[in-house]
């Protein structure tokens, strides 16, 4: 009897069971205890305030996401994520909407600009910013830090920071009676409705002081950006600093894979990956060595993770595209192709380990697909 296939006696959530095929019968490479590596974002709790909301995805909820967190958040129209920043960076990328961005770097220089679908921006260490809804709905976007441990819920905020400090200092700090911290909140905003900003033109001006604009935007426009490699199973989008100079510890990765098309078997020998589902879906089976594997099914809106150098695959298993945001904690983006490397071989020796025929050997292409049509 194949255990695998023996239905279970006991109740099941059927809703699970359906999007989780390879778990509930495991492909029969599958072997061995692999951690769990998958978490969807629907599983935790909506931080909801006036204006939008906000969940997260860390390494509390996958404990084997240790170098890169992720946030979910929600601006409405005029909705702001209040000026604040982070011991983490933060890299983004816009899902939905259209948002204004504001930053200032060490210098003073500051730095003002809209961002829409498909948009990114980044903010290094310590550099405060803030995002506004724009539009009739507003914006949805991903924020990623580098660091698995990083709370969207714990950051610099103004707010707080000013009601935690005297007004007396205050008024010290900004040369002003104490009196005009009187109407300031008494607890964080976080997240708040504002009216919507004016123009582009008028945000910039006013946000210019002598020190001028930010040399280096801190955004950057990634489907502006011909695809890195394409072919009749979809396309790839990179972007790390090679492209976005001012994005030094997050690098990153956009894939469409068209129905049954596949991310090739491959691995990246510079950082672990810190994957997000942003539609369709799709399954990764991960090799861990020992004779361990593991496969697991994604929908929209998981978070999937691999471990450095932990050869893996996504497949798009449905009718419809596969689009998903591949992340790493690094400067640039690097990753190694087994179709390749066994193409740069002596055909004798790859034959004498995988007894696959010379003929087959020479039919695989030496330049690294990415990705195979389905």
């Amino acid at each position: 009897m194949n255990n695998k296939n023996t239905e279970s006696l006991a109740p099941k959530n059927e809703p699970l069971k359906e999007q989780n095929p390879d778990s509930w019968r495991p492909a029969k490479t599958d072997e061995g205890d692999v951690d769990a590596f998958k978490y969807p974002f629907a599983f935790n709790r909506r931080r909801v305030k006036q204006g939008g909301w906000s969940r997260q995805v860390t390494a509390r909820d996958l404990p084997i996401s240790r170098q890169i967190a992720g946030v979910n958040m929600r601006l409405e129209s005029g909705g702001v994520r209040e000026l604040h920043w982070h011991n983490a960076a933060e890299w983004a990328f816009m899902l939905r909407g259209t948002a204004r961005i504001t930053g200032v770097d060490q210098e003073g220089r500051s730095f003002v600009d809209d961002v829409a679908k498909g948009d990114l921006w980044f903010f290094p260490s310590g550099i405060p910013h803030s995002i506004q809804g724009l539009g009739d709905e507003g914006c949805e976007f991903l924020l990623v830090f580098d660091d698995g441990n990083f709370s969207e819920f714990e950051t610099f905020l103004i707010t707080d920071w000013m009601a935690h400090t005297p007004r007396e200092v205050l008024a010290k700090n900004f040369g002003v009676p104490p009196s005009a911290f009187d109407r300031i909140p008494e607890e964080e905003l976080f997240i708040f409705p504002a009216p919507l900003p004016g123009s582009l033109e008028q945000d910039r001006r006013e946000a210019t002081g002598p020190q001028g604009q930010a040399p280096l935007p801190f955004d950057y426009h990634l489907l502006a950006q011909p695809p890195d490699k394409s072919n009749e199973g979809g396309e790839v989008r990179i972007a790390d600093s090679r492209k976005f100079k001012v994005s030094t510890t997050v690098a990153a990765a956009l894939v469409h894979l068209k129905p049954h098309a596949l991310r090739e078997l491959h691995w990246h020998p510079n950082a672990d990956e810190w994957q997000y589902y942003i539609t369709g879906s799709g399954r990764m089976t991960v090799f861990t060595g020992g004779a361990k594997a593991r496969t697991m099914d994604f929908q929209a809106g998981d978070v999937g993770y691999v471990e450095v150098n932990r050869p893996h695959y996504i497949e798009n298993t449905g009718d419809g595209d596969l689009e998903f945001l591949e992340m790493f904690r690094s400067d640039h983006y690097e990753d190694m192709s087994l179709a390749q490397w066994i193409s740069h071989l002596p055909r004798q020796l790859v034959e004498a380990h995988v007894h696959l025929d010379r003929r087959m050997l020479e039919a695989v292409p030496q330049a690294k697909r990415v990705i195979v049509p389905g």
